[in-house]
């Protein structure tokens, strides 16, 4: 039996998404979203399901909060719904918006929570995609006046900032794959959104800089080490993959450029979009990086516009996968934290989402006995505690997710919450989970036992 400690003063919380959680879609001068639009369009969304209501946090967050408290949980990372603040994206604030914003940070601070403040989690205003959402450059200056919005707001009191989630899940299912709004499939054109989100979050960047110059500002970035399906072949096939999946969104903000195995195709789809000095902009220093991990990525050479790739589920012995169908495999956050150290300086990272979905339903006593997902973060875990014994600056852990939401295109059926959310229920009935009692334990003794 093994304690693993973790650092002094390691930041320990749990997170969520706006749209994912909050509902009140038309509520209190809230303006429309790419999400509100998408949920609408038939067979888009498993079940039909929609975010209208979410988990009903516009309306429990209070209890919401009390809960977090109850279980120990000492920060907690959301996002600002932007078109709840600028309902159409540009132009007039909602002042109950932003009221309902000031009054959860206040709870939280009240009860001793710490908040991280995402400030793009996808929910575009409807009126931004109708002039071009993101490929046009125009959207960039636009999210940096909404941020600059926030930030006078929320600023005194909100000290970690993340400009954008996941850019490259933006990229790829909204742009490629067409399975999140807008839902097109651009190949030869979308490769504009790859430089306008980056540039979005180095707008921003400098106006929370300008405002509040003792935050601490960072980009959350969805990445994955990259594997051939067959042993020791496909080199180049895991080179361009990887470029596209992680270091096109690691190199310009690190290193001030994109990568070389697919700078042709940025800068070729990008004529009178990419400006001098953009890359100074997007390339000026953060105080963290935000890492969200789940499984790693398993490619074939394939004759895909673009990529030259496609992802492959691997077939080996004992293989476990999540009900999302994404393999259980606890050593790609190891590679992958050993990889950002050594190509990019040891950045301060936090783990600002892992977690896992499983199917899971309460059992006699009310209770979600679910040991898998306590195996599963252990497992994430211990190898995020090997990495930083090796030097790896991770500064924090974020659980996806605090509670069971709505899953995107999944809808509500794929549960990765701590809390179960009882949607039979007129009062959207929280209850822990046995992962919820069991990573309260990790918090308050900053580690774990584990038996190798």
């Amino acid at each position: 039996m093994n304690e693993l400690k973790f650092p002094k003063n390691f930041t320990w919380g749990t997170a969520t998404s706006a749209y994912q959680i909050e509902g009140g879609w038309n509520v209190d001068g809230k303006g429309l979203s790419i999400w509100d639009d998408f949920v609408r369009r038939k067979g888009k969304i498993d079940n039909g399901d929609n975010g209208d209501l979410g988990c009903n946090h516009y309306n429990l967050y209070s209890k919401d909060i009390d809960l977090m408290s109850d279980l120990g949980y000492p920060n907690y990372r959301f996002s600002i719904s932007w078109p709840r603040v600028v309902p159409n994206g540009d132009g007039s604030v909602n002042p109950k918006g932003l009221e309902f914003y000031d009054r959860l940070v206040d709870k939280l601070l009240t009860k001793k929570i710490n908040p991280f403040v995402t400030l793009y989690h996808w929910d575009l205003p409807s009126k931004l995609q109708e002039s071009g959402g993101w490929m046009n450059r125009a959207t960039a200056e636009r999210f940096a006046d909404y941020s600059e919005i926030v930030i006078n707001k929320l600023g005194d009191r909100v000290k970690n900032w993340i400009t954008i989630n996941e850019p490259w899940i933006i990229y790829v299912t909204g742009y490629i794959l067409g399975v999140h709004p807008p839902g097109f499939i651009r190949p030869y054109s979308s490769l504009k959104v790859v430089h306008n989100l980056l540039l979005a979050h180095g707008l921003a960047l400098e106006r929370i800089r300008s405002n509040f110059p003792k935050s601490k500002v960072g980009i959350t970035n969805a990445l994955s080490p990259v594997q051939y399906f067959k042993w020791n072949c496909g080199e180049k096939t895991v080179a361009r993959a990887h470029a596209i999946q992680n270091s096109m969104w690691m190199d310009p903000i690190f290193k001030g450029r994109y990568p070389s195995v697919i700078e042709e195709e940025i800068y070729s789809q990008n004529r009178r979009n990419i400006h001098p000095g953009d890359l100074q902009i997007i390339s000026k220093p953060t105080d963290f990086l935000g890492v969200n991990h789940y499984t790693r990525s398993i490619v074939r050479a394939a004759p895909i516009p673009l990529f030259r790739f496609i992802p492959v589920k691997p077939k080996y012995k004992d293989a476990e996968f999540t009900s999302m169908d994404w393999e259980i495999y606890p050593k790609g956050i190891k590679d992958l934290l050993d990889w950002i150290r050594k190509e990019y300086g040891n950045p301060t990272i936090f783990i600002t989402e892992n977690g896992v979905a499983f199917k899971e339903s309460p059992s006699s006593d009310g209770i979600v006995h679910d040991h898998n997902r306590i195996a599963y973060l252990k497992e994430y875990l211990t190898n995020i505690y090997h990495s930083i014994q090796e030097g790896s600056d991770v500064r924090g852990y974020f659980v996806w997710s605090f509670m069971d939401n709505f899953e995107w295109q999944a809808g509500y059926e794929k549960t990765f919450g701590l809390v179960h959310i009882d949607r039979d229920d007129p009062n959207f009935k929280r209850t822990p989970k046995k992962s919820a009692d069991w990573y309260s334990n990790v918090i308050r003794k900053n580690g774990f036992q584990y038996i190798e």
